[in-house]
C-alpha cells in the first residue's frame, strides 16, 4: 500500500506534538475542525510523489467520545477509514502503557491500517519500565517502534516502516477490554522498584496547595520579568527605530501629498502633533493602525508566546491548571482558563484569541468578560506603576486588590446568572522535561502568523470605526454625556473625561495622560481601576468583536460599563 495520509492518534500529552513537529519540517498549517473551536495541524513528510499528508488528531482517551475534542477525533480518525491509502500512527507513552492501551485496543478494532510507536521510551527507562517490544509486536500483530521524539530517536525507523502499517487483527470482547489490557501488561512489561528523582519530586510539590501556590507566584514573577525584558527590548530596540526611521519619513511625506488635513487624511495619517505625526496618538489607519498591532503589541505576543511554550513543554502549565482549577470553577471555568488570563496579562489580544482554548460558548464568553474587565495588559500595569508606584503598596495594593475583588466577584455572579455547566478539566500532568528547542520554535512562529492573520485586519477596522466616530462627533458627545457620572459619582476632574476617551484607543497612553492633571493618590486609584475595567482597548474590542459575535460583545460591553461605573462610585465613597 502507497500511504498518502497518516493521522497522529494518542492520549493527550504523550507527545503527539513533538513526533509531528519531526515528521513535518516546517511546512505546517494550524486550523479549526468545521463547526468547532477545535484545533489541529496539518503538515507533510516528503515530497513530489512520496508526499504524504500527516495530521496531529486532537488528543483522546477513548474512541467513545466524552468532549468536543474527543469527537472531533472519532470524527476524523472515522473519515479516514473510508478513505484509501490513510493509516493511523497511535502514539503511546511507554511509562503509561496501561492506561493507554485502552484507546489502542479499540483502534485495533477499526478498519485502519496501524502503526504503534512507544514514545517517551528513555523516560520508562529511567523510572524502572522495561517493555518487550518483539512480544507486544507479535501479541497485537501491528509494527511496534520505540522513539525518543524529543531527541529525534527511532523516527527515521518510524518513517523507513510507514509502508508496514497493519490492520489490527487482535481478538477480544468490548467487556473484556481491561482484562485483555491487564493480560498484555503481565505478558510484555517489567517495572522494577527505583526511588523518586528530583523532577518527580518536583512534580509533587507543584501540584499540591501549600507549595504549589507559593511556587506559582514566584514562577509568575520570573515569567514575567522575562516577558517585559524581551517585549521592551523589542520595542525600544527593534520596531520603534523602524516605524520612526523607515515609515515615519514615508508617512510624513504622504501626509503632506494630502494635504495635511481632511477626511481622507485624518483616516489614513491622522490628526498631526506639532505639526508632525505621533504614532501613539495620531490614530490614522497606516500610523497608529500599524504602530499598536506591529510596534506595540507583537513584541509582548512574541515574548509571551515564548514563554507560555516553554511552560507548556516543559510540563508546567498543566500542573499550573490543575492547581486552579477549584478557584477557576467558582468563577464558572475549569483550569485550563489560566491561558488567557495569563495572555492577556501580556496583551489583552491574545488573551482574546486564547479564550479558544474553552470548549463551550459560555465558558468563552465568561473568560473574555473577565480578562477585559480585570486583567491589565503589560503596558498598562507598567504605566500604572509609573503613575503610582511611588506610593508604594498603598497605590498599587488597591488598584490591584481591587482588580482581584472584582474578577472574583463579577465571576462568581455571570456563574449564577448565565446557564449552563462548567465542565470538569480532563487534562493529563506529563513528566517535567526539557522542551525541544525546534518544536518550541515552531510553536512559536505558527502562534505569530496566527496573530498577524487574526487580530491586524480587525484591528485596522477598530481604527476606521474610531477614526469615524471621531470624525463625526460621537465620542465627544457620549464623553460629554458621561461628565456628571465621573465628576459626581467617581470624584474625578473633568479633565479625567478625555483620558477616557482615549483609553478606547490605547490604554496604556490614556493612563499616561492623568499624570500632568495633578490628581490625589485618591482619583488616581480610582482612574486606575476604571480604565482597566470600563471597555478593552480598540485592538481587543475588534478582536472580541469577532470572537464572541455582536450580541455576546453587547453583553460584554453593558457588564464593563456597568461594573466601572458601580467600582468606581464605592471606590470614591471608601477610600
Amino acid at each position: 500500500m502507497q500511504v498518502k495520509k497518516i493521522l497522529l492518534v494518542g492520549n493527550p500529552n504523550v507527545g503527539k506534538s513533538v513526533i509531528f513537529s519531526r515528521l513535518t519540517g516546517v511546512s505546517v498549517i494550524a486550523s479549526n475542525y468545521p463547526g468547532t473551536t477545535v484545533e489541529f495541524c496539518r503538515g507533510c513528510v516528503g515530497s513530489g510523489e512520496n508526499k504524504i499528508d500527516v495530521v496531529d488528531v486532537p488528543g483522546t482517551y477513548g474512541l467513545d467520545p466524552t468532549s468536543p475534542a474527543e469527537k472531533v477525533a472519532v470524527e476524523m480518525l472515522d473519515k479516514a477509514i473510508d478513505e484509501k491509502n490513510s493509516i493511523a500512527i497511535n502514539v503511546v507513552d511507554a511509562t503509561n502503557l496501561e492506561r493507554n492501551l485502552n484507546l489502542t485496543l479499540q483502534l485495533l478494532k477499526k478498519n485502519i491500517p496501524v502503526i504503534i510507536v512507544l514514545n517517551l521510551w528513555d523516560e520508562a527507562k529511567h523510572i524502572g519500565i522495561s517493555i518487550e517490544v518483539e512480544k507486544l509486536q507479535k501479541i497485537l500483530g501491528v509494527p511496534v517502534i520505540p522513539t525518543v521524539a524529543i531527541t529525534g530517536e527511532g523516527i527515521k525507523t518510524l518513517v523507513d516502516r510507514l509502508q508496514k502499517a497493519k490492520k489490527g487483527k487482535y481478538q477480544y470482547e468490548n467487556a473484556e477490554r481491561w482484562r485483555e489490557i491487564g493480560n498484555i501488561i503481565e505478558k510484555v512489561q517489567v517495572i522494577r522498584h527505583k526511588h523518586h528523582t528530583l523532577a518527580e519530586r518536583l512534580s509533587d510539590l507543584t501540584v499540591h496547595p501549600w507549595t504549589g501556590i507559593p511556587i506559582a507566584i514566584g514562577v509568575m514573577y520570573v515569567v514575567f520579568t522575562i516577558i517585559r525584558f524581551i517585549g521592551e527590548g523589542l520595542i525600544g530596540y527593534l520596531f520603534e527605530p523602524l516605524f520612526e526611521k523607515l515609515w515615519l519619513p514615508i508617512m510624513m511625506a504622504f501626509s503632506r501629498v494630502l494635504g495635511s488635513q481632511g477626511i481622507i487624511h485624518n483616516i489614513l495619517i491622522g490628526q498631526l502633533i506639532d505639526g508632525e505625526i505621533d504614532f501613539g496618538q495620531s490614530f490614522g489607519l497606516l500610523t497608529t493602525g500599524l504602530f499598536v498591532p506591529i510596534a506595540a503589541v507583537l513584541p509582548y505576543i512574541v515574548a509571551f508566546y515564548l514563554v507560555l511554550s516553554f511552560l507548556e513543554d516543559s510540563g508546567y502549565l498543566p500542573r499550573l491548571a490543575v492547581l486552579l482549577d477549584k478557584l477557576m470553577h467558582s468563577v464558572g471555568l475549569h483550569g485550563m482558563a489560566i491561558v488567557p488570563m495569563m495572555l492577556g496579562l501580556g496583551c489583552n489580544v491574545p488573551g482574546a484569541l486564547g479564550t479558544r482554548v474553552l470548549e463551550s460558548k459560555r465558558e468563552r464568553f465568561i473568560a473574555a468578560t473577565l480578562m477585559a474587565i480585570a486583567i491589565p495588559c503589560m503596558a498598562q500595569i507598567a504605566m500604572i506603576f509609573g503613575l503610582i508606584g511611588k506610593y508604594g503598596a498603598r497605590g498599587l495594593f488597591p488598584v490591584f486588590g481591587t482588580l482581584f475583588v472584582v474578577w472574583f466577584v463579577f465571576g462568581i455572579l455571570m456563574n449564577l446568572v448565565i446557564k449552563g455547566e462548567s465542565p470538569e478539566i480532563f487534562t493529563e500532568i506529563p513528566p517535567y522535561r526539557l522542551p525541544y528547542f525546534g518544536a518550541l520554535l515552531k510553536k512559536l512562529w505558527m502562534r505569530i502568523k496566527w496573530f498577524l492573520k487574526e487580530a491586524i485586519p480587525f484591528v485596522l477596522l477598530g481604527v476606521l470605526a474610531v477614526n469615524l466616530l471621531h470624525s463625526l462627533g460621537i465620542i465627544e458627545f457620549f464623553g460629554r454625556i458621561a461628565a456628571p457620572v465621573i465628576t459626581k459619582l467617581m470624584g474625578l476632574p473633568l479633565e479625567a473625561v478625555g483620558a477616557l476617551i482615549i483609553g478606547f484607543l490605547r490604554k496604556d497612553l490614556a493612563v499616561g495622560m492623568l499624570a500632568p492633571l495633578g490628581l490625589s493618590l485618591k482619583q488616581l486609584i480610582i482612574a486606575s481601576v476604571i480604565l482597566t475595567m470600563y471597555f478593552p482597548c480598540v485592538a481587543t474590542f475588534a478582536i472580541l468583536l469577532k470572537e464572541l459575535g455582536i450580541i455576546d460583545m453587547i453583553k460584554a460591553t453593558v457588564i464593563m460599563i456597568f461594573s466601572a461605573f458601580l467600582v468606581g462610585s464605592i471606590l470614591n465613597l471608601l477610600l
